[in-house]
């Protein structure tokens, strides 16, 4: 097995450092430049579009999950293990310069999340529940490939609710066995597998609404409780702080002398785990951004970019200071969870264990939510059969089970693999419908500039094929009263059909 997970290993780093690095950075460039840098200039819009009132339906109900929601569903995804274990791998492995690399990548990739999630609401489909969309359903009707959609589909299925949810699964059992000891190993892993396995089971048998719920509740409650947590730490250590602050610099151009990592390897951990962690360009966040109830693709676009900086800067940021802070000598430190652990206890002692586990739990439940709606989206697109979804959610229930009782060792390098070829299949079909994006962009802006909260329709782009639910100002915008419904989408026909169109 050691000889299979080294091979894999040496495999996963040549696809990283030869060709998915490449792509993505110069994909990621390419974008923030027609774009004039969307994900920086237009952060004030990210903040306002989250808060979006959702259209409602004829009966007066929610289309479909808000975009808060669409929001924590794919933060529920984004913030988990990768935020605690991945950022303690990546310091282990490639020094304190493995956050300035992770933190570039987070900027540069807010461009190409813009364009995978405005492309996903604008060609997202109805369903019972409301909305569904993501990458393999901009291929199918983007680009007219659903053999390319039916191909990243299967990959997401593999790489999400069955291998990251694994990983989910085994860092929760891993974080109690270490506040516990090896005495409770044997009974430990499959009862913490069978909690898992029931809780899920719970929890995705009542639909994307109730995922939503969950992780709306959830996600808020974990993140304000382990940035709580970070902020006393390292306000414990603020004499500290400035030297962190330049290691993360200075050791992100050079040989890391500690653990002897070389630039080209510093790079690519942190641009490795960086993307494992905020999932930019991926292809995994336009599902959740595809579910949501908005009046333009956009803002999902925006709103999707937002959750990047909070994954990165916020949580990711606090595990980097949290270690960095208290284990200023990392030449015999732990990959992984333990590091993270090491540094919170040699701070706050033995008792912040248990509030550890309790975060670990919130961050990696949640995320085991969000692959799981990511994975049944993507059966939906490739079949309607309702034996299959049930098979998958066996499949995935399975999978958190197994993943409290086997090694992660082999998993995470498997996963990353996996990861690699999903991107690259992701990002070649933004890049081929990125002009798509830039017009959905401009029209916005256009918008926003007469002073009036911006409404799609697919009027506004008539040479774009394959859309399906923005047909008109009534059916995007939903009741309020039908007077009021149509006086508001008269006032955005004359201004819309007024104003020049998007080119």
């Amino acid at each position: 097995m050691d000889a299979v997970t080294e091979w894999m290993a040496v495999w996963g780093d040549n696809l990283w450092t030869w060709i998915v690095l490449p792509v993505v950075v110069g994909l990621g460039l390419y974008f923030t430049i027609r774009s004039r840098g969307v994900q920086f200039r237009l952060i004030p819009e990210m903040f306002r579009t989250l808060t979006d009132k959702t259209p409602r339906d004829e009966n007066g109900e929610p289309q479909s999950v808000s975009a808060f929601q669409a929001f924590t569903i794919s933060a529920a995804s984004r913030v988990g293990v990768g935020n605690i274990a991945g950022v303690g791998t990546a310091i282990a492995l490639g020094g304190p310069g493995a956050v300035f690399w992770m933190w570039l990548m987070a900027l540069i990739g807010g461009a190409s999340s813009f364009i995978e999630s405005s492309l996903a609401q604008l060609y997202k489909t109805r369903d019972k529940d409301g909305f569904r969309g993501g990458p393999a359903y901009y291929m199918q009707r983007g680009l007219g490939a659903r053999w390319m959609g039916i191909v990243f589909a299967i990959i997401l299925i593999v790489c999400f609710p069955i291998a990251f949810s694994s990983l989910q699964a085994n860092t929760i059992q891993a974080t109690i066995a270490g506040s516990m000891g090896e005495s409770a190993a044997d009974w430990l892993a499959p009862a913490t597998g069978v909690g898992l396995a029931l809780l899920m089971g719970l929890v995705v048998f009542g639909g994307v609404r109730r995922i939503a719920s969950v992780t709306q509740a959830l996600v808020p409650a974990m993140a304000v409780l382990y940035l709580l947590i970070g902020i006393a730490i390292v306000a414990m250590h603020v004499d500290r702080i400035p030297a962190v602050i330049s290691s993360i610099f200075a050791d992100a151009f050079g040989y890391n002398e500690v653990v002897g990592a070389a630039l080209g390897y510093i790079i690519l951990t942190g641009a490795r785990r960086g993307m494992f962690s905020n999932e930019a360009g991926l292809g995994s966040a336009p599902n959740a951004g595809a579910s949501a109830a908005v009046t333009h693709p956009v803002k999902q676009g925006l709103v999707q970019t937002l959750g990047v900086y909070f994954d990165t800067f916020l949580v990711c940021s606090i595990t980097a200071f949290i270690i960095l802070v208290s284990v200023p000598d990392l030449s015999t430190a732990t990959q992984g969870i333990g590091l993270t652990q090491d540094a919170i206890t040699s701070t706050l002692g033995d008792w912040a264990n248990v509030l550890l586990i309790i975060i670990i739990f919130l961050l990696a439940f949640s995320s085991i939510l969000g692959n799981y709606y990511y994975g049944q989206s993507n059966i939906e697109f490739i079949t309607s059969s309702r034996a299959v979804l049930l098979g998958y959610r066996i499949v995935a229930i399975v999978s958190v089970f197994a993943g409290a009782l086997i090694s992660a060792g082999v998993v995470w390098t498997f996963a990353d693999g996996v990861m690699g070829f999903m991107a690259l299949t992701n990002l070649v079909a933004i890049a081929l419908l990125s002009g798509v994006a830039f017009k959905l962009l401009k029209d916005y802006s256009q918008q926003r500039r007469a002073g009036l909260d911006p409404v799609f329709t697919s009027d506004r782009l008539p040479e774009v094929k394959g859309v399906e639910v923005w047909e008109d100002a009534l059916s995007v915008t939903g009741p309020i009263d039908l007077p009021t419904k149509k006086r508001q989408a008269n006032k955005h026909r004359d201004h819309l059909h007024g104003a020049p169109r998007a080119e």
